[in-house]
């Protein structure tokens, strides 16, 4: 068979397989969104006595500081963050009307997050927020590190809800092939290829470690000792590292080498010493027994080492926020001062057993994630002294992947789920890649605040997704089947809000965009309900979690 004919059956097969994708597709978006009930759920016993002690101190704190609080989000507002949260995307029409289903006694935040947990975008999407932290986002060494198989682990990690504890354990200690045994590229991520010093690098993981795991900058005593205030020193840095010092690359992978040691030169010396493995506090609690990442990894780790707690809850707190309790989000002072509320989260994490995902129930029941961002009131607008207290809900813009997702998921009336067809699921990855790439991708900068630019309005206003998303498509765009199939004009911009921005449209707000299609038919009403989706994705509240 020549290759040219080969070449021909291979470009039929794969043109045949496009076509089979494509009629599935459009089959699924042809009928009507399904309408599952939501799994009705509640707060146990232990984590509401766990959410009370939390509120206490939040309201103690707004008194003794004489503000008031704002009131209490509603239920959309309240779906909507949760969902930008742990999906990257605003929810889906088909997910809303979800919250009909549910029985008065159902608390109906709870439900929602039961039904996100079960749900491959939370795990997929928590999964990457966290191989940021932990691996960065560069592809890293050649042969030796799979980045994507290191996120593929931490969302089946997610999805069995397993322990933190147990999970950092394996990251800081792993062994082996980094594909077999995905946690391993936590340490080849680090790995020096060229040079005298070749294997994994010591520095980088002591860095990592300490911000990811402890919340702690130790890295800036790489050099010198702290000069502003803390009691760090240079060697409290290079003692950690020395625990990776026998961290070894072998054609079994990673392993552990005791000959190697771990040498440096410090500030005001001439010439390098070696440099034993010693924690830069809390030496009780570093165990004797195991090789130097086993015993670090059980250090780390250990429930006395509130530090390990503090980091994970600041980090959950941001992700579920926007913005954490305690800033920088991987630098809290070790000795305190805390922010408000932060020990009794941390008290709560490590009374689960480092459940993650009753962490995050416990914090999307408390007062400050439910409080409005608004008053209410335009002549009494919130104060900085109210947000900084969290007594009300700080507004923040929101990620590239989340304006892309929420851009996606608008364009369709039901859940772009674990249930979607492969051929939705490829289409959005393309989408999401390409439209972050445009729009900026903050890397490992997770939480720094930025209000966003002006390329980035223009490609909201005039890019690609945008345009796609929205134009005439009677099989791939919601905005065209509302125009032919809603009920009415009030109807078809009540749906139009709530798949853009979460809510219902005020009387203002509803009249002004029905007078837009109002008599309009075919073609031209297509046309102004494409406006209507485009006017409503470029407002500034589309863009921020408010």
């Amino acid at each position: 068979m020549s290759s040219s004919f080969s070449r021909i059956l291979i470009g039929l097969a794969t043109l045949a397989a496009l076509m089979v994708a494509a009629v599935v597709g459009l089959s699924f978006y042809l009928k009507e969104p399904r309408l599952e009930e939501l799994p009705p759920s509640n707060l146990g016993a232990t984590e509401i006595q766990q959410l009370e002690t939390v509120n206490q101190i939040f309201a103690d704190h707004w008194k003794s500081e004489n503000l008031s609080p704002t009131p209490e989000a509603d239920t959309l507002t309240l779906v909507r963050r949760l969902s930008l949260a742990l999906t990257g995307a605003a929810p889906s029409l088909e997910e809303i009307r979800r919250l009909k289903s549910l029985t008065e006694d159902a608390d109906p935040i709870q439900s929602w997050l039961t039904h996100l947990f079960s749900d491959q975008r939370y795990s997929n999407y928590i999964a990457e927020r966290l191989a940021r932290t932990y691996v960065g986002v560069e592809q890293g060494p050649f042969l030796v590190y799979r980045r994507r198989r290191m996120v593929n682990w931490l969302a089946e990690e997610l999805v069995r809800n397993r322990p933190y504890d147990e999970l950092v354990r394996d990251m800081v200690a792993a062994e082996g092939i980094w594909t077999s045994n995905p946690e391993a590229n936590f340490i080849t991520v680090s790995v020096i290829q060229n040079g005298e010093n070749k294997g994994p690098d010591e520095v980088k993981l002591a860095a990592r470690t300490s911000r990811a795991f402890l919340g702690v900058s130790l890295d800036c005593m790489q050099c010198h000792d702290d000069k502003f205030g803390d009691h760090w020193k240079q060697q409290d840095f290079h003692q950690l590292a020395a625990f990776f010092a026998q961290s070894d690359m072998a054609v079994s992978g990673v392993i552990e080498n005791r000959k190697k040691v771990y040498q440096t030169r410090y500030n005001g010396e001439t010439e390098e010493s070696k440099v034993p493995a010693l924690v830069p506090y809390s030496p009780e609690l570093l165990p004797e027994s195991g090789n130097y990442r086993q015993r670090l990894a059980q250090w780390i780790t250990h429930r006395e080492n509130r530090a390990f707690s503090r980091a994970m809850v600041n980090r959950t707190w941001a992700l579920i926020t926007g913005r954490p309790l305690s800033s920088p989000v991987d630098d809290i002072p070790l000795e305190g001062p805390f922010p408000v509320g932060m020990e009794e989260f941390v008290d709560a994490f490590i009374e689960s057993d480092f459940d993650l995902q009753s962490l995050i129930r416990i914090m999307a029941a408390s007062e400050p994630f439910r409080r409005s961002s608004s008053t209410g009131d335009p002549e009494a607008p919130v104060t900085l002294e109210q947000e900084e207290a969290w007594a009300a809900f700080p507004i923040t813009p929101l990620r590239p992947e989340q304006v892309a997702g929420s851009v996606i998921q608008a364009g369709t009336l039901t859940a772009l789920d674990g249930n979607t067809h492969i051929f939705q699921k490829i289409r959005r990855f393309g989408e999401t890649r390409d439209f972050v790439k445009r729009y900026g991708d903050p890397g490992e900068n997770e939480f720094i605040e930025d209000a966003g630019t002006i390329p980035q309005r223009l490609l909201l206003m005039n890019g690609k997704l945008v345009d796609e998303r929205t134009e005439p498509n009677p099989l791939m765009n919601s905005s065209t089947r509302l125009a032919h199939h809603s009920p009415s004009d009030e109807a078809a911009v009540d749906v139009a809000f709530l798949a853009t921005l979460t809510r219902h449209p005020n009387e203002e707000e509803s009249r002004h965009f029905v007078s837009l299609i109002d008599g309009t038919k075919s073609k031209h009403r297509e046309k102004m309900m494409e406006d209507v989706y485009w006017a409503l994705i470029n407002s500034t509240e589309f863009s921020w979690n408010r």
